[in-house]
């Protein structure tokens, strides 16, 4: 008992840098020697999160973010305040706090010089822009990662994508009803099992790409990391385009 507890105790250790919904999994609730709240305990999660089942939006806040997602493709400077303004115009009684809520939940940051323009990994490293300057002059040189909302029928997914720099070509993609960093990595050992790997990997500072999932991953694979300075959405110009015409091309036209 004492040998299990032992190596339990070590897949903790391991696990505490994984994401929230993958420590959830690890919960065994019919585990013979550890409660339910000493595993939550171990796994860096509160008891009630490992009961609590989500609810989904409701009908008036699912088609209030698709009008925010479309805004924000014509208007990406705009904050919680503007798009606030912006949806009060158009007849929605909302306020702040709930645009506040929903762009957050979208993983939408107004693109303007500012502190604080992702919300990183807790503590993660920063790692330095490594494209000023550089000329990209053949595939595999750079790949770009990035992830955007995608508004559904009934509901919303996130959709993850890698590009390469020279040739523009997506390499790899996945979708996920979490911004865990799960589907990221696999959408990133896809393209490297396909095509080698990059010498340079660039994404902004969001906390799927800052993860140790994410950036263990690179390194294991020999990858140098770069992500965009705060406010710099130009880093990662080519895949905001993919992104604009996936959506007014393909999401919008065949909702």
């Amino acid at each position: 008992m004492l040998r299990r507890a032992a190596c339990l105790c070590f897949d903790v250790t391991k696990a505490q840098a994984l994401g929230r919904e993958v420590r959830r999994g690890m919960v065994e609730p019919a585990h013979t020697f550890l409660s339910i709240g000493k595993q939550c305990a171990l796994l860096s999660i509160s008891r009630s999160s490992f009961y609590y089942t989500p609810k989904g939006e409701t009908e008036m806040n699912l088609t209030l973010m698709r009008q925010i997602d479309e805004q924000f493709l014509e208007t990406p400077f705009f904050g919680v305040r503007q798009m606030t303004w912006h949806l009060k115009n158009e007849g929605h009684p909302v306020n702040e706090k709930r645009i506040y809520r929903l762009m957050r939940l979208m993983g939408l940051m107004p693109i303007y010089q500012k502190p604080n323009t992702s919300r990183p990994a807790k503590g993660h490293k920063i790692w330095p822009y490594l494209l000023k300057g550089l000329r990209v002059d053949r595939p595999n040189q750079v790949w770009a990662a990035d992830i955007t909302y995608l508004p559904m029928h009934r509901g919303f997914l996130y959709l993850v994508a890698i590009i390469d720099w020279f040739t523009r070509k997506v390499l790899a993609w996945r979708i996920s009803n979490t911004l865990e960093a799960d589907f990221c990595v696999e959408a990133l050992n896809e393209a490297t099992h396909k095509f080698g790997g990059a010498e340079i990997t660039n994404t902004d500072q969001g906390s799927q790409f800052t993860s140790f999932a994410w950036t263990d991953q690179l390194r294991r694979i020999g990858v140098r990391i770069s992500m965009d300075g705060k406010g710099r959405f130009l880093d990662n110009i080519f895949v905001e385009r993919l992104w604009r015409t996936l959506k007014y091309e393909c999401v919008y036209l065949h909702a």
